[in-house]
């Protein structure tokens, strides 16, 4: 994949500054209560790691760390937030694949990603997986391929929203399978799910803390994940890359950032906390529990990472010629 000419240069250029030596010694986060926010509405799995996390960071850190769910626009509208926040460490994104790497491609953003988030470290990281509606009838993603082929006009697809992981993994599948399953946006996982369960929409690309209890119902059918491995929380579900679409992958990821113009010594600290609380035996484990594979990094790997996603969708966004609409 070619690399897009601005968004991943920058991220490159914010993972070589991470990697200069620190000026100052590092500083302590504000002793007071610490705002994390959140892109998507209350239930989803980025909202079910905030919250995991959250409760161990408030904690180790003796104050109150404040989950805040700000959904909208993908999870642009938190990352909007954070970006103009007070740069002193009191305010933190749980950040999502789309505002990071995808949504730069698609649309003019309020905020430069690159230049107005600085990395933290890498959060979770983890397979969607594709669920059907239990009317629709389908088992397999054979079944799901040949229904949208065969009745387009049955086939929806949720996503978070416009430029989300979810909306583009279902483009992808539209690109390699050769169908055009309709992509409906939602404002978080949580409203998405709702509508499936009333099959106001076909399939969902969802994280599996929101599937795995309506899977376990026979309320939606698990056709298969995004990665390239099973997942360990599912073992029995097969990829879409096994299931006829070979290299088919589409993870999903939530990373912590802070306002671009936070000092260094405040982000070694963050980094520092927060991976510490993903290293935690019994955070690690509820993590895996919900489907959330905890995946911490130094803040040069993460600036080095979101650079890659960045590139790889925006080569893909621009082959398919989506749109934000």
């Amino acid at each position: 994949m070619h690399r897009h000419p601005l968004i991943p240069a920058a991220w490159i250029a914010a993972a070589f500054a991470c990697a200069l030596p620190p000026l100052a010694a590092a500083q302590d986060i504000p002793r007071k209560s610490i705002t994390l926010v959140v892109g998507f509405a209350p239930g989803g799995g980025a909202d079910t790691a905030a919250r995991l996390i959250a409760r161990k960071l408030s904690e180790n850190l003796g104050r109150p760390v404040v989950v805040e769910n700000k959904a909208g626009a993908g999870g642009n509208i938190a990352h909007d937030l954070v970006a103009r926040a007070e740069p002193d460490g009191a305010t933190i994104l749980l950040g999502s694949i789309g505002p990071l790497a995808i949504a730069p491609h698609l649309m003019k953003l309020p905020y430069d990603p690159a230049r107005d988030l600085a990395p933290i470290t890498m959060g979770v990281n983890f397979p969607n997986v594709l669920v059907a509606y239990a009317g629709l009838g389908v088992k397999t993603l054979n079944d799901y391929i040949e229904m949208a082929k065969k009745h387009p006009e049955k086939m929806s697809y949720a996503s978070t929203g416009a430029g989300s992981a979810s909306h583009l993994a279902g483009e992808l599948l539209n690109q390699r399978a050769g169908v055009n399953v309709v992509h409906v946006p939602y404002k978080g996982g949580a409203p998405a799910m709702v509508d499936l369960l009333s099959g106001r929409v076909a399939s969902y690309y969802s994280t599996p803390s929101s599937a795995q209890p309506h899977i376990e119902t026979g309320k939606v059918v698990a056709i298969a994940t995004t990665g390239l491995k099973r997942p360990a929380f599912m073992p029995d579900v097969p990829t879409i890359a096994e299931s006829g679409i070979p290299g088919f992958n589409a993870t999903n990821w939530y990373a912590f950032v802070a306002p671009g113009k936070t000092p260094a010594g405040i982000l070694d600290r963050w980094n520092e906390e927060i991976v510490k609380v993903l290293k935690d035996p019994d955070v690690s484990a509820q993590l895996i529990k919900h489907g959330l594979t905890p995946d911490p990094m130094s803040r040069e790997e993460l600036a080095r990472f979101i650079a890659d996603e960045s590139a790889t969708w925006g080569a893909i966004i621009k082959e398919r010629h989506i749109t934000a609409q």
